[in-house]
C-alpha cells in the first residue's frame, strides 16, 4: 500500500487558485478529459494554465466542452507531432450529470469553471465547479475574514 501512495505523490495536481477568489463554488463534479499524447505529457509536466478556462454544457447533443485552457506544447516532441495549445477539449461525464449541469447553467450568473486537474490511476481527471461570480464587496469581505482568522491564530499561538 505504501508503494501506491508514493507513486501517487509524483503525479502533479494543477489548481485554479483564482477561481475560488473570483467565484462562489456551489457544486463540484469530477469528470474525465480527452487529451492527445503530447497534451498528456505537458499536463504531467505541469505546463498548463486553467486561469481563463470555462466549461460549456450543451443539451443537444449532450456534451461538456472545455474552452480557453492553455496547454503548452511538449518541448521534447517533434514539430509535426505538436498539438494546438488552445483548443476545445471534450470532457467525459455521464448523460445524467451533463443534463444536470446544463440545467444549472441556464440560470443567470451561473457558470462552469475548471478547478483542478489531477491523475487517478494514470487517467487525467478534471474537477469542475458550478460557480456564481463574486462582487467586489464579497471579495473584500473574504479578504477581511481571512486576515481576521490569521490574526486570531497568531494571538493564540503567542498565548501558548
Amino acid at each position: 500500500m505504501a508503494a501506491k501512495e508514493s507513486s501517487k505523490s509524483h503525479e502533479p495536481t494543477i489548481e485554479n487558485r483564482k477561481a475560488r477568489h473570483d467565484y462562489f463554488v456551489e457544486d463540484t463534479l469530477e469528470c474525465g478529459i480527452k487529451l492527445t499524447g503530447t497534451e498528456i505529457k505537458s499536463v504531467r509536466a505541469s505546463l498548463i494554465s486553467l486561469q481563463e478556462g470555462y466549461v460549456s454544457a450543451t443539451e443537444n447533443p449532450l456534451a461538456l466542452t472545455l474552452h480557453s485552457v492553455h496547454i503548452n506544447e511538449y518541448p521534447n516532441a517533434g514539430q509535426q507531432h505538436q498539438h494546438a495549445p488552445v483548443r476545445q477539449r471534450t470532457l467525459l461525464a455521464t448523460k445524467r450529470e451533463i443534463a444536470k449541469l446544463a440545467n444549472q447553467t441556464r440560470e443567470r450568473g451561473v457558470t462552469l469553471i475548471p478547478l483542478k486537474i489531477y491523475f487517478v490511476r494514470g487517467k487525467a481527471k478534471m474537477l469542475i465547479g458550478v460557480a456564481r461570480g463574486k462582487q467586489k464587496g464579497d471579495k473584500r469581505e473574504a479578504i477581511a475574514q481571512r486576515e481576521h482568522k490569521r490574526d486570531m491564530d497568531r494571538a493564540m499561538s503567542r498565548r501558548q
